[in-house]
Order: C-alpha cells, then sequence, then structure tokens
C-alpha cells in the first residue's frame, strides 16, 4: 500500500469550548453459549464540540462496541452517556432511536446502501422514515449528494458506482440531516489508498466548513494522524490519548 493517505497537511485541534461527547464509567459485556465477554470495563472519554478524533487499538480490544454505546446503537450495562448535554444512556429504547436519526449521521465500512435504490433515494431514506415530507427530503438529499460531489449520479444505484462513490453516498445520507455528531467505523477499510485519501479529505474539509464533530474507530494509523486526537483502546479499555503531532 502507498502513503497517499497522509497527502494533506495535518488539521490543527480546535479550542474545546464545550463538549459534544461525555462518558464516564462506560461498560458493556456480552453473553455467548454461557460465557460472557466484557467488551468496556469502566471507559471515560471526553470530545470537544468541532473536534475531529479517532478509536484506535487492535482487533477485539472494543472500539466498534464503544462507538455502538456511545451512539445508543447499543444499551451500556453502567456508566452515563451524555451528548451534548442529554443522558442517552438512560433514554427508553423508542426515544434514543429518535434522538440518532435527528442528531446523529453514520458511516460504515460495508456502506449499508440499499441496492434496489438509486444514490438519492438512499440518501433521503432517513428523512422519509422519520417522517419529512417526500419533496423536502427529496431536495435535501440532492443537496447533501451536491456536498460530496456526486449530484450527478443521484438516479445511479449502488452496483453503478465505485467503492470511493458508494462511500460518498453513505457520507451523504449522514450528512443529510444536519447532524452535530459524525459517527464512523472503519470508513476507509474497504478502500484503496488513493480512494482513502479522498474520503478522509472530505471528511476534513466538512469538518473545517461544518464545525461537525467526527469519531473514527479505525485501524489504520494513517487514518489516525489525519485526525486532531487518537484514543488507543486495548482490552476493553481506554490507555493512551493524545494530539496529533
Amino acid at each position: 500500500m502507498t502513503t497517499a493517505i497522509l497527502e494533506r497537511p495535518i488539521p490543527q485541534a480546535p479550542i474545546a469550548i464545550d463538549y459534544a461527547i461525555l462518558a464516564t464509567g462506560v461498560t458493556k459485556t456480552y453473553g455467548s453459549n454461557g460465557q460472557s465477554v466484557q467488551a468496556l470495563r469502566g471507559v471515560g472519554i471526553a470530545v470537544a464540540r468541532g473536534e475531529m478524533v479517532a478509536i484506535m487499538g487492535p482487533s477485539g480490544c472494543g472500539k466498534t462496541t464503544l462507538l455502538n454505546c456511545l451512539s445508543g446503537l447499543d444499551d451500556v450495562d453502567s456508566g452515563e452517556v451524555f451528548i451534548d448535554g442529554t443522558d442517552i444512556a438512560r433514554m427508553p429504547d423508542k426515544a434514543r432511536t429518535s434522538y440518532r436519526a435527528h442528531n446523529m449521521g453514520f458511516i460504515f465500512q460495508t456502506y449499508n446502501l440499499l441496492p434496489v435504490l438509486s444514490a438519492v433515494e438512499n440518501v433521503e431514506l432517513p428523512l422519509v422514515v422519520s417522517g419529512v415530507r417526500p419533496g423536502e427530503a427529496r431536495a435535501r438529499a440532492l443537496d447533501s449528494l451536491e456536498q460530496v460531489g456526486l449530484r450527478d449520479r443521484a438516479q445511479a444505484r449502488p452496483s453503478q458506482l465505485s467503492g470511493g462513490q458508494r462511500q460518498r453516498v453513505t457520507v451523504a445520507r449522514a450528512l443529510v440531516n444536519n447532524p452535530a455528531i459524525v459517527w464512523a467505523d472503519e470508513p476507509t477499510g474497504a478502500l484503496d489508498s488513493r480512494t482513502s485519501n479522498d474520503v478522509m479529505t472530505l471528511m476534513e474539509d466538512l469538518n473545517r466548513s461544518q464545525g461537525l464533530t467526527f469519531v473514527i474507530v479505525t485501524h489504520d494509523p494513517r487514518v489516525g494522524q489525519r485526525c486532531h486526537r487518537t484514543i488507543q483502546m486495548q482490552d476493553g479499555l481506554v490507555v493512551e490519548e493524545g494530539h496529533v503531532q
């Protein structure tokens, strides 16, 4: 692999005025076949509004579990998770689902695009499900595709798009509800180095221009070096934090 992903200059961290994410004492245990695995063992994390933070560490260390618990995709066993001052850990499931739909965006390695829908239909889907009127949902989806440089591919289905274009569609879908926080789980994991660089450049530009907070789970140190700060995990614990030099 090349080092193309390092082409851009390293961004400077913003001044931390308040926290977009503040979590303390987060624990999570999974059970399977009569055995239990403690995936998170009292994790605390703080992310300033407008930061790009990379959560890193070896496979199985709890990175994705932490993202899922912080974003409300998964319940926590104990601890507090505040998103913009709202304690989502104590929300009922329905309320938490609604909160995610209106305040968060998600980017996944596997894209999670519906193959029978066009790019614009995939992007507008979260809005339609949330009850936004069809005309408004379509207009906002087209605007979102414009932000990622794919408005001219609005009618293409995922099978007609390259891997990089599909990931751009997922970024557009993450942006369509004007979120304050975007969660990304291995967003460059399925891409070659040049396309990875393009996707990271896009996220950096969105961070700078719109002040979006990004929390990125990655195993790739080159992605970590493009963020303001890295959080290293091991065995369900945060073991090191540091600003990118």
